[in-house]
């Protein structure tokens, strides 16, 4: 598992991390066998939010109940979460009193002093960055949050956050996958007149991330579209699943390590955010982590996927 330091931290972190959306129904046993076949697989690094599971801070206290962490074992892992969403609505709030909120309720559900990173969930258009940072000042100087980041924000709105926080964003969590790639493909058929695949929808996100040390965080790494279902094995990606199941061959790895390894090849130094709760699939796909695909083999899975290549 290929490691790095999370620019802004000094967090050493795998490329790889389980997400734990969907582990509100599964017990105990089951909680701890997915996490110990990521943590055999080099993933140290769990992301959370506040609105996963059947209610508020569901699966954050699944997973707390299930693991019963030490402290000692508490120090080994990134412990990630986020707040801003709603659910009753849904909508938005990124205010003083519901950031705050979120965090203590986060804190006592996941049994733990401190959270390693928060992220943002989703743009709040009612967003008054001043508050946001007071917040922020409040979480970082009573240690109960140490870094901060941001989930499917575009550059503008993480400069209007930045004009007042002054703590470092460390993070963007943005959905990415070799079929639902508009944070690449842009860029590849840029000012190609008539083509879709030229229109901007996000403002250069990946490039202005790159350029201010903002590590990407790819979610839905293997849906084909919105929660549309897997590109793996579908019919309706003949040729690209036929690169896949070759290069899986070629490099002795399940077809799901491939898809991983197509996003970690990018020298943006992105993480791969698994939401599968099968330990099979998430040891399968943490194999891409060190998966060294050729250029061309990047670019042929890119193009058998559909996006233009001038």
């Amino acid at each position: 598992m290929k490691t790095f330091t999370l620019p802004g931290t000094d967090l050493t972190v795998p490329n790889v991390v389980l997400g734990l959306m969907r582990i509100q129904e599964k017990t105990d046993e089951e909680v701890r066998d997915l996490v110990k076949t990521a943590r055999d697989a080099g993933i140290s690094f769990f992301d959370h939010a506040d609105v996963y599971g059947s209610a508020l801070h569901g699966c954050e206290k699944r997973f707390a109940e299930a693991m019963q962490l030490t402290s000692s074992e508490r120090e080994q892992i990134v412990l990630q979460t986020k707040a801003g969403i709603v659910r009753e609505g849904p909508y938005f709030d990124f205010s003083y009193e519901h950031i705050i909120e979120s965090v203590d309720g986060s804190l006592a559900a996941l049994g733990t002093d401190y959270i390693d990173i928060l992220l943002l969930h989703r743009p709040d258009a009612l967003v008054e960055p001043d508050e946001v940072a007071r917040a922020f000042d409040d979480l970082s100087a009573s240690g109960k949050v140490r870094s901060f980041g941001v989930s499917n924000h575009t550059p503008g709105q993480i400069e209007l956050l930045r004009k007042s926080v002054s703590q470092p964003i460390v993070a963007n969590q943005l959905q990415l996958s070799i079929t639902h790639a508009p944070l690449v493909a842009q860029g590849v058929a840029a000012n190609m007149l008539a083509q879709d695949q030229s229109i901007s929808r996000d403002s250069g996100t990946l490039d202005y991330c790159r350029l201010n040390d903002i590590t990407v965080q790819a979610w839905s790494p293997f849906q084909a579209g919105f929660f549309t279902g897997v590109f793996l094995g579908s019919p309706e990606y003949p040729e690209l699943n036929a690169v896949i199941d070759r290069l899986a061959a070629k490099y002795d790895v399940p077809a799901i390590a491939i898809a991983t390894a197509w996003i970690t090849r990018h020298p943006a130094q992105m993480q791969v955010v698994l939401g599968t709760t099968s330990p099979e699939r998430v040891a399968g796909a943490a194999l891409g982590s060190d998966v060294p695909l050729t250029r061309a083999e990047w670019y042929e899975l890119f193009r058998t996927a559909g996006h233009i290549v001038p």
